[in-house]
């Protein structure tokens, strides 16, 4: 994060980190720079450090900037997508023989990522309950050299300590990686409580409209930093021009619309733990979430994020998902509008029958920013 903006708000870095005007025209929006390549003045003469857009591309770097002063970090690096986000930090830090810890519960992508790809490459994992800093503790062996949370986790909302980890992580010499997807940096700030390494998919709070894909790593570490950026370059999964512009604009409006979600979601949380046909509301904002004291001091808010468990089993769970019609059935999550979603036969099918697989009866839900009186006529129907 730049100096100007170190002492700016949230909501102030949002709008105008990375925002600069435009010096040719003074367009207040960076120019989104479809370009591939770009003249040099002379063999190696760049103009700006711009040679070749898989390398380095303006909008791209705009995004960059603006990802670091969110998050409070010195490099953020944006990606095509929040899995090539992740690859390349893998392949960066680890190399065969090496042990990274990872949540047991998690997004089913990240779990096919080291199960099914890097495990294969002969990287090994251990799952622990991140929740649990002493079962953390024990899942580090000599060969560790991650430590991977999600917190809220996806899609159990369990919370992680990232102080208590990171200091577990100090303790045994590794690293501490933080997927802040569904918190976003506006309700939680993981460099700040010890994280190296904050993990995004863009394509979901950050982008906010479900009209692109993409991903971030910000690190504090500059060295650390540069290693990322070697490896982006080589590897070449980067956001695209476009992408970033999208990206950009709507992380201008993050903070209004995390406020929206939060509020949204607390109203709906409050009725869903009322409903007969609900046997179970997941939502670290609930007093009795075994998770609720460190959410409260580690997070602004508690999010947009809901899963609960009803009766009847999956078949149920499912005709929820199928009788509902404000929320859009459809797996991601983070846009304005609201999503519901099985993730046992959805975004979490390829956790079956592991130590991640969730329960049949679960059901979640991204509350999105619509009136919140027609998102819970919408659920009351759908549950019956």
């Amino acid at each position: 994060m730049s100096d100007q903006h170190s002492h700016q708000s949230f909501e102030t870095r949002a709008i105008h980190a990375g925002n600069t005007a435009d010096p040719l025209t003074g367009a207040v929006v960076p120019p989104i720079y479809q370009v591939s390549t770009y003249k040099q003045d002379g063999v190696g003469g760049l103009r700006g450090g711009y040679e070749y857009s898989r390398s380095a591309n303006p909008t791209r770097t705009a995004l960059e900037e603006n990802l670091a002063a969110l998050e409070g970090g010195r490099r953020g690096l944006a990606f095509a997508s929040g899995l090539a986000a992740e690859d390349c930090l893998l392949r960066t830090l680890l190399a065969p023989g090496d042990h990274v810890v990872i949540p047991n519960d998690a997004y089913g992508g990240t779990f096919r990522l080291f199960a099914k790809v890097v495990q294969r490459w002969g990287v090994d994992f251990s799952v622990a309950n991140t929740s649990d800093v002493d079962e953390v503790r024990a899942a580090v062996n000599d060969r560790t050299k991650l430590i991977w949370v999600e917190t809220p986790s996806n899609p159990l909302l369990g919370i992680t300590d990232i102080e208590a980890i990171a200091g577990v992580a100090r303790q045994a010499g590794v690293k501490l990686v933080v997927d802040n997807t569904f918190a976003s940096p506006y309700l939680q700030q993981p460099l700040a409580l010890g994280a190296d390494v904050v993990v995004h998919s863009l394509t979901k709070y950050m982008g906010g409209h479900s009209d692109v894909v993409g991903g971030a790593l910000v690190t504090a570490d500059e060295a650390l930093g540069e290693e990322l950026a070697y490896h982006q370059n080589a590897m070449g999964a980067v956001a695209g021009p476009f992408d970033s512009w999208i990206v950009l604009r709507g992380i201008k409006t993050l903070a209004v619309r995390m406020d929206r979600h939060s509020e949204n979601a607390e109203k709906i949380v409050e009725m869903l733990t009322q409903h007969p046909k609900v046997t179970q509301v997941l939502y670290p904002g609930l007093p009795e979430h075994p998770g609720h004291e460190i959410a409260a001091k580690q997070m602004r808010s508690f999010g947009g994020m809901i899963s609960f468990r009803v009766q009847g089993g999956e078949q149920a769970a499912v005709e929820v998902c199928n009788r509902a019609q404000l929320f859009t059935l459809g797996e991601s999550l983070g846009g304005v509008e609201s999503l519901i979603e099985h993730p046992g036969r959805m975004t979490h099918a390829s956790v079956a029958g592991s130590a991640l697989e969730v329960p049949a009866d679960l059901v979640r839900l991204s509350v999105g920013i619509e009136n919140v009186e027609d998102l819970l006529a919408d659920l009351r129907q759908a549950l019956g």
